[in-house]
């Protein structure tokens, strides 16, 4: 194998990576690693597989805020499956003779990615409610192929937007109470009750106002509920056509009896067919297409109540794109870039 295509093998986990880039940057934290630390062996995968991860965290700590929720097995796939040994010591001796260059060319994609995503920040930023068009918004994903591996969380940024400022603005209550024959019980347990539930013998009933949250670190390789609501729902963000065995992937990952999935195409008979046929129809509470989206977003924004809705709806939409992905405005990566010497690096390959 040559440089050429230990380099193709890197383009292919970089073009595959969400925006977050969790693969890639913990490949530079090893490929920095062997460079300045010289402590590890790339031919040798034990001396850096576990130890890369917290290399790699540190990054996007910094960075983004956050870091990889998936399971362990999906992140060693990175070993696996994508850069084995082999490749990975050749790009680690060219990184070495050439003084950090491929770790220059994997922060210099992770800082791309992020400054297309500014392009849909910047349309959300610029278009009031007015002229705010959701189709034109989710084009700047589907039509950008570095973007398109992240739609999940564009997805569930638009639906967390527009089902928290419609909970909010109607003043939906929760109201929590017990049978009150069973008050002897509450009694003996008062001291539970009162911290883990906050009922009381003098307080056996309380309302709060309802809420949907937003799980946040969910990953496509990581069946797992992307939002819940305090009134008992959950739901599931699903940017692929919905298919029995995605269905079944979907019921099985949750415990809750009031599933909404959100998807961009549903063939909807086809699924409430399958779901009856398996005994999971009663688990799922609704299915919402895109096209659904589509039209209580300009009911929100240009409707009769857009007056009420309509900039709360967009505020959120921008504050959870820019907690989602911070790079895209963080001036911290790129004094992080220049003080690794990055910038200086030029090379024929490595453009």
């Amino acid at each position: 194998m040559n440089i050429q295509e230990a380099k193709n093998a890197l383009d292919k986990v970089i073009n595959k990576s969400r925006v977050h880039m969790y693969k890639p940057v913990q490949i530079a934290e090893i490929l920095y690693r062997d460079r300045i630390s010289k402590d590890i062996n790339l031919s040798k995968i034990e001396t850096y597989r576990t130890a890369s991860k917290s290399w790699r965290d540190v990054i996007c700590i910094q960075f983004l805020g956050r870091i990889s929720a998936s399971s362990a097995r999906y992140q060693d796939d990175i070993f696996n499956k994508n850069i084995a040994t082999k490749i990975l010591s050749i790009l680690g001796k060219e990184n070495r003779k050439k003084n950090g260059i491929v770790e220059s060319y994997i922060y210099r994609k992770f800082l791309d990615k992020y400054s297309q995503m500014s392009i849909g920040l910047g349309y959300c930023v610029k278009n009031d409610k007015n002229k705010f068009n959701l189709s034109s918004f989710l084009s700047f994903f589907w039509n950008e192929p570095g973007l398109r591996r992240s739609i999940d969380k564009i997805y569930e940024i638009i639906v967390y937007a527009l089902f928290s400022v419609l909970v909010d603005t109607i003043e939906i209550t929760v109201e929590v109470s017990l049978n009150k024959t069973k008050l002897n019980i509450l009694k003996e347990f008062e001291d539970f009750t009162k911290q883990i539930i906050n009922l009381s013998v003098d307080n056996p009933q309380f309302r709060i106002p309802a809420k949907i949250y937003r799980v946040g670190v969910t990953n496509a390789a990581d069946r797992g509920l992307d939002m819940w609501a305090n009134f008992g729902l959950v739901i599931q963000i699903k940017h692929l056509s919905l298919d029995e065995k995605l269905a079944e992937d979907v019921v099985n990952s949750i415990s809750a009896d009031r599933i909404v999935i959100v998807c961009k195409e549903v063939e909807e008979k086809v699924i409430v067919s399958i779901l009856n046929q398996i005994g999971w129809k009663s688990k799922i509470q609704s299915i919402i297409t895109e096209k659904n989206l589509i039209d209580w977003y300009e009911r929100a924004l240009r409707g009769v109540y857009s007056n009420i809705l309509g900039d709360k709806l967009l505020k959120i939409l921008i504050e959870e794109i820019r907690n989602e992905f911070p790079v895209s405005k963080n001036i911290k990566f790129i004094r992080f870039y220049k003080n690794r010497g990055y910038h200086k690096l030029k090379d024929k390959i490595w453009n």
